[in-house]
């Protein structure tokens, strides 16, 4: 009869409240919501000074986006769970080190050379074994980057290889 019990207990699902992905979840909506109200305190630049967005509307638009991906991400969880891992897959360390190559490439050589190495190399990482799209991730990436700062945003890139091609013509 004990052993019946025993069973029935160890069958039984633990609230959502103590699962890992809900842990995760509620610790990055957490901190995203702390930091999403205290852009609500940043100085409102005027029209004269202000190129492109005033500054305090893009941290407030990146941390709702934040936000709203990791509820979908927790939602998905929840369809399918996590698989348990005994460790980290070698890709994962292969990104890791690709942003510190990412840090020394946009500081000395250019940040687009950088964005497009990066791209290419975590696309390949993770599977991605065709020539034909690393090479338009590489090219298509960092154009959408730099559209988005440079005529949304307003803002100037730092001087590099590729940049200072742009610039001078």
């Amino acid at each position: 009869m004990k052993n019946v019990q025993k069973s029935k207990r160890a069958n039984k699902s633990l609230p959502f409240f103590f699962k890992d992905e809900f842990k995760v979840s509620f610790v990055i909506i957490f901190i995203s919501t702390v930091l999403l109200i205290s852009t609500f305190s940043f100085d409102i630049v005027p029209p004269i000074l202000n190129r492109g967005i005033q500054p305090a509307t893009f941290p407030k638009a990146l941390l709702v986006l934040i936000i709203s991906l990791t509820l979908l991400i927790y939602y998905l969880s929840i369809k399918k769970p996590w698989k348990i891992e005994k460790k980290l897959p070698k890709p994962f360390f292969l990104t890791l080190m690709s942003f510190l190559i990412f840090i020394i490439i946009s500081k000395t050589l250019d940040f687009f050379l950088a964005i497009s190495l990066l791209s290419i190399f975590v696309s390949y990482c993770w599977g991605e074994k065709r020539i034909f799209y690393l090479l338009l991730v590489s090219i298509i990436f960092p154009i959408i980057v730099f559209i988005f700062f440079e005529t949304i945003l307003g803002l100037r890139f730092p001087p590099g290889i590729i940049t200072n091609i742009y610039y001078q013509v």
